[in-house]
């Protein structure tokens, strides 16, 4: 095993001298092309290019002397600490860190970073990654070949975003960008790159905040809301009762990464509660004063979520694919049409046995685990504690087994 292991964060900044004496006293020096081309690293070290971060913590294990991993940014940050520490390798490492790419394409934007988010893309994260830009007024992506710029913009069709696009951070051939989200497929941009993603409303602590990221206590408690704080003039819709939403987002699970659909999204009550769980959402109703309602339900509880006026299953065809979808409308034809997109989870409800049968049947067959409950609701007026309203349906959930988390 290396006598000592040393990681040193690289930002274009001249090496501190904590970094030179490591890197003075190395005997084996991993990192990227353009760290093992540093004049500080001596001539007699064994160089390893730094690919697989895992293979190269094999060979630092395997290795009698002095190592030195450079990295860029803050190795500490989404970076090669984490599998150095690994178990498997037993290695004790000692940091040295720099200014994390993030931190960087902030400053040189102006902007405060402490209610952002922050992602990795990869080719299998990027899905994800589009999907908390969607739902996030602040998003900074740390992009990778085959998942920048380009891609994001690409996916993020149907939302407006601005791209703050910063290349090449703390080297001489750093530029930064500002396009918006439809333009970026337009450019060729150079690794590496961060992406600061901004646009929508957003809300704004009076003090600063007090927790990096989105604030979780922005908005009323609870997971769902009263009909009323909906304020719609003549009530929420058969299937937008408070308890009925509970238990169909409680089936659903929302969270942040997912994209939610919610067909016949009525009021917008589901819709607003899914977004306010941290996921991004896809609205549809083929009324137009649905998609208005939905819209000012939005604004109202300030998160973000697009709203697509259109009669479903046809309007489904050119969205991108939901990983839970909730159906309020459209019945066993809908729920069919969202069963060939295999999303991991569907929910809906059915006001009578026949229905629910048929929308069950239908979900069986598409390879989905199905639930069904029959939910009863009574209102009581705890004065005299007579009973002022009464709801029933069925509640319905199929899940792809194969896709479950």
């Amino acid at each position: 095993m290396a006598d000592r292991v040393t990681v040193i964060g690289w930002d274009g900044s001249p090496p501190t001298e904590a970094a030179r004496a490591a890197l003075g006293a190395a005997t084996l020096v991993a990192g990227a092309a353009h760290h093992l081309a540093l004049p500080e690293i001596p001539p007699a070290a064994e160089r390893v290019r730094l690919g697989s971060v895992a293979l190269a913590a094999r060979r630092i294990a395997a290795h009698r002397g002095t190592a030195v991993v450079l990295a860029d940014g803050d190795p500490g940050f989404f970076g090669v600490v984490r599998t150095l520490r690994a178990p498997e390798f037993g290695l004790e490492v000692e940091v040295v860190p720099a200014v994390s790419p993030v931190a960087a394409a902030f400053a040189r934007a102006g902007m405060p970073w402490d209610d952002a988010q922050v992602v990795v893309a990869h080719r299998r994260t990027l899905r994800r990654a589009v999907n908390v830009c969607r739902a996030h007024t602040k998003v900074a992506v740390l992009t990778s070949p085959g998942a920048g710029p380009a891609e994001l913009g690409l996916l993020m069709e149907g939302v407006h975003r601005t791209f703050v696009i910063c290349e090449e951070l703390g080297t001489e051939h750093e530029q930064v960008t500002v396009v918006t989200s439809d333009k970026a497929a337009d450019h060729t941009w150079r690794d590496p790159n961060v992406v600061i993603v901004v646009g929508g409303r957003a809300a704004v602590a009076e003090d600063g905040g007090w927790i990096a990221g989105r604030d979780p206590g922005t908005g009323p408690r609870g997971w769902v809301q009263p009909d009323e704080a909906y304020a719609e003039p003549d009530g929420l819709g058969e299937g937008e009762t408070q308890l009925l939403r509970a238990a169909q987002l409680a089936r659903l699970g929302p969270r942040v990464g997912d994209l939610v659909w919610d067909i016949g999204c009525g009021g917008g009550a589901l819709a607003t509660e899914a977004a306010r769980a941290g996921a991004a959402v896809i609205a549809v109703d083929r009324l137009p004063e649905a998609c208005a309602r939905t819209e000012a339900a939005a604004r109202r509880f300030g998160v973000q979520l697009q709203v697509v006026h259109g009669t479903a299953p046809h309007v489904l065809e050119n969205l991108p694919e939901p990983d839970v979808v909730r159906v309020g409308g459209g019945g066993a034809a809908v729920v069919s049409a969202v069963a060939d997109r295999r999303p991991q989870r569907i929910v809906t409800h059915a006001a009578t046995r026949d229905e629910a049968e048929l929308v069950g049947r239908g979900l069986t067959e598409h390879g989905y685990q199905v639930e069904c409950a029959l939910l009863q609701s009574v209102e009581l007026d705890t004065r005299a504690w007579r009973e002022t309203e009464r709801n029933v349906a069925f509640l319905l959930s199929g899940v792809l087994v194969d896709r479950a988390p």
